[in-house]
């Protein structure tokens, strides 16, 4: 007796295979009572196939009971379709499968909404009922494609010659940017471990053990707030690491896995071979961000040095407190942007901390702009010649801190080259960041913090520590951007215990909270630990810009809601008083208000 569940997919049989007998299982996607015939299309994560059901057959009546999204396997005869019946749409288009046997697998309620990419459902009754998501075509796929990606880089990895190195999830919590998720210890009351931000200490602990090429696709959990491109609670990332190798030999290395994912994964042109590396203080400038999007031009220009003798109030009030005068030339956005789109930009940029958005029109032959009487023509036409603008442009201008002007002049520039259509894209712009600032200055604590990675070697060493402004030192840190997506930050790690207590010295720790924080660590790298470098590119990210999307809970099995829930599984959730007390620990509700003003990390 056959058991055979299934002898095809429902996407693999073809006019070659008419006449044979076959076994398909999978879920009713669609049923079309026709003139007494009954046609189901049958669904698995492959494809459709059509089922036809004639009256005469013994399956017959109990075909005329099923119901979306039912369970089912069937026998049947594969046959051509009649000419001019045939599905274009359809790999087995040509084909339909005529019925012998029915069995039901398994009955279904009414599904909440309709698993087809037809219609529109809210993200929290997806997330609810993911797993009738996932049997929508674009979910399945891009599962698939997800899988395909972390195959590829697994075989590249280990024909790199890197080891995959499984690192633990409980560890020690420690100040790496995030909160930690913390767990309790039953066994060791009133001490937790720590969920890995990310593997970090520990794959330097592995340069220090002499592997000097690892690589994990390692899960990192942290207690951050969502967006489209990071999942709330935990993601998953390519961390490797490296050891005798300089940046500049690190990029080298890496790059061709880069390279042979966007060919073999995209049909879209790279931009330039080797990435392009950019300043970090020059990417602030050129686009207000240090993940910069370069499908297009609309580069941010600063005209300071212009109107260092301005009168005008607005203008001459930023200088006089160490800010800028930088503007955006939107090339013929005077003939595209309506007075509404004007207006828009306005309230955009507003939202963002300015006081206002001033423009100079070039729409025709004629200069139109409130600034002409503020600046005179003379000045405006000294500024249109000095940032090349033409006839057709707009300049929009922007007076303020450095840094405000960074995210409000860069979000703008977005905004402008979507709203004017300039993105290319059919282009992948890969580049990497350098020369972060290895500190910066916080305006909260009024403290110098690390800018980047606490564990990143400063350019310069220990003198540079020793003798410098602080905010003066540039670190070996990196990025590697595209299209304006962060996929990772690196660096080259500070492996000497002298550079480390100086540099977290710098930030306020003390040698002890250092010992204390870092103790493996910092005692690991007074045994010979080599030079090393790495990164850590995340798995969805990348996925997200291979496949195209622009939501990262699109390229993710099971992600939680905008709220950092599993709507699904109903987690977070309460414990028992039971799990409570093994654990020793008292829950101690604080009120919504007192929450409030608890200080944010």
């Amino acid at each position: 007796m056959d058991t055979k569940l299934r002898t095809h997919t429902c996407n693999e049989l073809r006019a070659s295979n008419t006449n044979n007998k076959v076994r398909l299982s999978g879920w009713v996607a669609k049923r079309r009572d026709h003139g007494g015939v009954i046609f189901i299309d049958l669904r698995d994560r492959y494809g459709i196939t059509q089922l036809v059901f004639e009256p005469e057959c013994k399956a017959f009546a109990a075909a005329e009971k099923l119901g979306r999204e039912f369970c089912i396997h069937i026998v049947g005869v594969v046959k051509k379709r009649k000419p001019g019946m045939e599905n274009n749409t359809l790999d087995t288009g040509a084909i339909e499968v005529y019925v012998d046997s029915l069995e039901i697998l398994n009955k279904s309620d009414v599904p909440p909404f309709e698993v087809d990419e037809r219609t529109e459902v809210s993200e929290d009754v997806r997330l609810k009922y993911r797993y009738l998501d996932l049997r929508k075509p674009k979910m399945s796929n891009n599962l698939v494609f997800r899988g395909k990606v972390i195959k590829f880089i697994r075989d590249w990895m280990y024909n790199a010659g890197f080891l995959e190195i499984e690192t633990p999830i409980l560890t020690s919590s420690s100040p790496e940017g995030a909160r930690d998720f913390i767990v309790p210890s039953r066994v060791h009351p009133g001490k937790f471990y720590a969920l890995p931000q990310a593997p970090q200490q520990y794959k330097q602990l592995l340069m220090v053990g002499g592997m000097d090429k690892y690589f994990q696709i390692a899960p990192c959990m942290r207690d951050e707030d969502p967006r489209a491109d990071r999942s709330p609670g935990e993601f998953y990332q390519l961390d490797i690491e490296t050891s005798f190798l300089s940046q500049d030999e690190f990029f080298e290395l890496m790059e061709p896995l880069l390279i042979e994912l966007s060919k073999k994964f995209t049909t879209k042109k790279i931009f330039k071979v080797p990435f392009p590396k950019l300043a970090y203080k020059e990417t602030m400038l050129k686009y207000g961000t240090d993940k910069p999007d370069m499908r297009f031009g609309l580069e941010i220009q600063d005209v300071s040095s212009l109107l260092k003798d301005t009168t005008f109030e607005v203008f001459k009030r930023a200088l006089k407190d160490n800010g800028s005068i930088r503007v955006i030339v939107a090339t013929g956005a005077a003939d595209k942007l309506s007075r509404a789109d004007l207006d828009e930009l306005t309230k955009l940029a507003e939202s963002l901390g300015a006081k206002g958005l001033a423009y100079i029109s070039l729409k025709d032959d004629e200069i139109k702009s409130p600034l002409i009487k503020f600046l005179g023509k003379d000045m405006i036409d000294t500024i249109i010649e000095k940032v090349s603008a033409k006839k057709g442009d707009i300049i929009f201008f922007m007076a303020d801190s450095d840094k405000k002007i960074s995210v409000i002049m860069g979000e703008l520039r977005l905004v402008l080259g979507n709203k004017l259509n300039l993105i290319n894209r059919e282009l992948l712009c890969w580049a990497w960041i350098v020369d972060f600032p290895m500190f910066e200055f916080d305006e909260l604590s009024r403290k110098i913090v690390f800018g980047h990675n606490p564990f990143s070697m400063p350019q310069g060493g220990l003198k540079a520590l020793e003798s410098k402004n602080p905010l003066d030192i540039l670190a070996f840190q990196y990025d590697i951007v595209c299209n304006g997506l962060e996929l990772s930050s690196g660096a080259v790690r500070n492996n000497i215990p002298e550079v480390m207590y100086k540099a977290f010295e710098i930030t306020g720790y003390t040698k002890k909270e250092v010992d204390d924080k870092f103790r493996a660590l910092i005692n690991a790298f007074r045994y010979g630990a080599p030079p090393h470098c790495g990164f850590a590119p995340g798995i969805e990210r990348l996925v997200m810009l291979l496949r195209d999307e622009v939501n990262i809970r699109e390229v993710t099995a099971f992600p939680k809601n905008k709220a950092a829930e599993d709507v699904m599984m109903g987690a977070p959730s309460e414990v028992s008083d039971i799990q409570l007390k093994e654990l020793h620990i008292k829950c101690d509700m604080i009120k919504k208000s007192e929450r409030a003003s608890l200080p944010k990390k």
